[in-house]
């Protein structure tokens, strides 16, 4: 049975004056278009329930616009809801002190940003420790900590080197290295792959499904790109317009894609290994060979 850890209930969030009234007008039926036009406020979120299991990579795909990333900083409350709640663990984020808040993001949430964000003038060791140098712990204890890291990571031997004397894909693996330091239960990553060319954004893939067989840590990961969620992805969780559209398995969302924006992500993305085995059988007859083997174990 699934332990959930992330638990989203009836989430909002509206930017622009007049936050309340205008959540008042959405609930009663008026349309985010009618909002932003007459009222000047932009709905990003839309009445989202979701549910993310422990030890899952859980993808948000979404186009430019249509609130992904706006979901993924509610739950740490870097952006705060218009109404509706985040759980971690069963706990109300909203129902925790600012410094109770703190400390949550620094022990129990990691999070990779697109822009790699390092620290310039400081060592791939020291950026990679800098979530202990802000939780107190001690400049030898937390430089042990950030070399097992950054060994895990493939960046032992660059550790005293600078940022900028690494390419982007070494930049990107401190960047995981920093948020993987504290341990923490649940990595958030925006769109943590998008600037990296393909070859090395290949190669992050394959450390991060690599890292997760061995911990079983919770990831949500942010995307616009379909063929990367479908790759690293457990459940995905496509977005459109504030709104989530369609949630399941790779194979669910392939085989049964709840509308036509769902498809649209599909077209020129070689999906035939997540076509299930009873959709081959109209290609079978008494008397023909399968034109193609229907997979039984999804590529990664």
């Amino acid at each position: 049975m699934n332990e959930t850890l992330i638990r989203i209930d009836q989430l909002y969030k509206i930017f622009g004056p007049g936050e309340q009234k205008a959540l008042l007008r959405l609930r009663q039926g008026a349309e985010p278009a009618e909002l932003l036009s007459q009222h000047g406020c932009s709905v990003a979120l839309n009445n989202i329930s979701l549910d993310v299991n422990r030890g899952e990579i859980f993808v948000i795909v979404g186009l430019s616009g249509s609130g992904k990333s706006t979901l993924l900083r509610t739950l740490n409350r870097l952006i705060a809801p218009s109404a509706g709640e985040v759980f971690f663990n069963g706990q109300a984020l909203s129902g925790l002190s600012a410094t109770a808040l703190i400390q949550l993001r620094r022990h129990e949430m990691g999070m990779v940003f697109q822009s790699f964000a390092l620290l310039p003038t400081r060592s791939v060791l020291d950026n990679a420790a800098f979530g202990l140098e802000l939780a107190g712990v001690g400049k030898a204890q937390r430089h042990r900590r950030a070399l097992a890291v950054l060994a895990q990571v493939g960046l032992a031997q660059v550790a005293g080197q600078l940022p900028h004397q690494l390419s982007g894909g070494m930049q990107q693996r401190v960047g995981l290295a920093r948020a993987l330091v504290v341990n923490p239960a649940l990595l958030l990553m925006d769109e943590a792959f998008s600037a990296l060319d393909p070859i090395n954004r290949r190669e992050m893939q394959d450390l991060l499904l690599n890292l997760q067989a061995g911990q079983r840590r919770t990831v949500i990961f942010v995307t616009h790109d379909i063929e990367e969620a479908l790759r690293i992805g457990n459940r995905i969780a496509i977005m459109q317009q504030g709104r989530v559209i369609q949630t399941g398995t790779a194979e669910q969302i392939v085989n049964a894609p709840a509308n036509a924006y769902v498809r649209r992500f599909f077209s020129g993305v070689d999906t035939s290994r997540f076509v299930l085995a009873e959709d081959y059988a109209g290609a079978f007859d008494s008397h023909a060979t399968p034109r193609q083997e229907p997979p039984h174990d999804r590529e990664r």
